[in-house]
């Protein structure tokens, strides 16, 4: 199977992995509704927020490394063929 070469997109793809694991976020604003209420440290929500983006990070960079690993190119083969013409047939 042919792959397309991709041109390194590794922020947009976080990007877009960020909207979509926003449910992640749920904890960080409970920590800041917390914050507000009961008065306790803004850290814990800079904390779950931080915990958030990294871990989205690192499944966006694992994952791109695991697809540009499954890309790589097969060396050219000898053709073996007796009957097909070879390059210098076609160009004269």
């Amino acid at each position: 199977m042919r792959r397309t070469a991709h041109g390194g997109s590794v922020f947009l793809c976080y990007l877009i992995n960020l909207l979509l694991n926003l449910e992640w976020t749920i904890p960080a604003w409970i920590a800041l509704a917390l914050h507000h209420f009961l008065g306790i440290s803004i850290r814990w929500f800079w904390g779950a927020l931080g915990l958030w983006a990294l871990a989205t990070l690192l499944s966006t960079v694992l994952f791109s490394a695991l697809a540009t690993a499954g890309s790589e190119k097969t060396p050219p083969k000898q053709n073996k063929n007796p009957y097909s013409k070879k390059n210098s047939d076609y160009i004269k």
